[in-house]
């Protein structure tokens, strides 16, 4: 009875720390947020929702080292919990957020958690952890980009930094099938994407396949579509501003 109580506390506890810090960071007491979390991860460093607001707040605020950190400790705690999905994503988010992570011993953790292994030779298969194609947006839009992903029938994950973006596009086999950014995922999260004229890319190989949550017959003609609804849009616009 006492340990039911205890944990039912706990969890009550991190969900007044989570209304707290949604509710400071509304009013523009960021710090305020942060170091309620800070504390609080202290107390239950195994919790991942607070590790995902504090995550969420430092790529808000722009403390990517920060939120980086967060990414690599929800890396661990997912696999615990069997959600390699989650683990993958967050881990490929880290190294978006700080290009000098290696994710090798991630995705090793992560191969090995799906697949364990006993009397396994000192020899391992190597994974498949080499960064592809990466670049200045302002030189190498996203579009050749793509190009080149779908000439080259890679799957993996092309990851957009920028100053007013942090997105990701996932690709089977050289087939767009996923985007996310800015709180967004599928085609709405692509939208924002494909405006992104400046900052970084980098695509990363996976040996698996991503879910399909964006089902299209082929790139170019979704591209397509998804320009000409832009362009739809802002004449729209333009004409009820004029």
């Amino acid at each position: 009875m006492t340990d039911e109580k205890s944990s039912l506390t706990g969890e009550l506890s991190i969900e007044a720390v989570l209304l707290d810090a949604d509710f400071l960071v509304k009013y523009q007491s960021v710090d305020k947020a942060y170091e309620l979390l800070k504390n609080a991860i202290e107390r239950s460093p195994r919790s991942i929702p607070l590790r995902e607001k504090m995550r969420e707040i430092c790529i808000k605020s722009k403390n990517f080292t920060e939120a980086a950190r967060q990414c690599l400790a929800l890396v661990s705690l997912y696999i615990t919990k069997e959600d390699f999905d989650l683990a993958y994503d967050r881990l490929q988010e880290a190294k978006l957020l700080d290009p000098r992570i290696s994710v090798a011993p991630g995705l090793e953790a992560i191969r090995r958690a799906r697949r364990p292994v006993f009397n396994e030779p000192r020899e391992r298969s190597q994974v498949k952890t080499s960064v592809a194609l990466a670049g200045d947006l302002s030189l190498i839009s996203i579009f050749d980009a793509i190009q080149v992903i779908e000439n080259s029938k890679l799957t993996g994950l092309l990851s957009i930094k920028s100053s007013s973006l942090l997105g990701s596009v996932y690709f089977n086999e050289g087939k767009i099938v996923d985007a996310e950014a800015n709180g967004k995922n599928g085609t709405q999260a692509f939208r924002d994407i494909i405006e992104v004229s400046s900052g970084v890319f980098e695509f990363s190989t996976s040996e698996k396949e991503f879910p399909v949550v964006i089902q299209i017959s082929n790139n170019t003609n979704f591209l397509l579509d998804v320009l000409t609804q832009l362009e739809t849009e802002k004449a729209q616009k333009e004409g009820l501003a004029n």
